[in-house]
């Protein structure tokens, strides 16, 4: 648990201060205090990596409108990711770091595990078969990727 809760502080060092980390430290206390329940929080750690990947993006921030000024949706999954390298070319660290986040926005099918967040957005594979080594995986990987925000 300790390793776990370690990488927790340091995707926290590296989150926005007022929309991030008092969420991220919720989470790391519900972990703490109920390490089974892992579970619970995936979706939103799924849903951070996904603003983490955006803070390097040209959609981070700001409000995206169509040429009739109604708002658009903001690309999400792995489409985000291909924005992220084609706006980062220069960064080949965050590029290898991205392209192994894929995993993570991947559709899920019948035939897969379903640890991605397709599948918790989705609600194909319910959070009773996640298992506590895709969520380490998860919040390893978001960690790694941390250095790389730009909040």
């Amino acid at each position: 648990m300790k390793d776990i809760s370690d990488k927790i502080d340091i995707i926290i060092e590296n989150a926005h201060f007022f929309n991030w980390a008092p969420y991220l430290d919720e989470a790391q206390e519900i972990y703490n205090k109920f390490p089974d329940y892992y579970s619970v929080i995936i979706p939103f750690f799924y849903t951070y990596l996904e603003e983490l990947i955006r803070s390097n993006t040209s959609q981070y921030g700001r409000e995206i409108l169509d040429k009739n000024g109604k708002e658009k949706y903001r690309i999400t999954g792995v489409k985000l990711i291909e924005l992220a390298i084609k706006e980062n070319p220069t960064n080949q660290e965050m590029i290898t770091e991205l392209n192994n986040l894929k995993k993570y926005f991947e559709p899920s099918t019948i035939f897969d595990s379903g640890n991605n967040r397709n599948s918790t957005l989705h609600g194909y594979m319910h959070p009773r078969f996640w298992t506590e080594d895709s969520f380490r995986e998860l919040i390893d990987d978001i960690a790694r990727f941390s250095k790389f925000s730009n909040f």
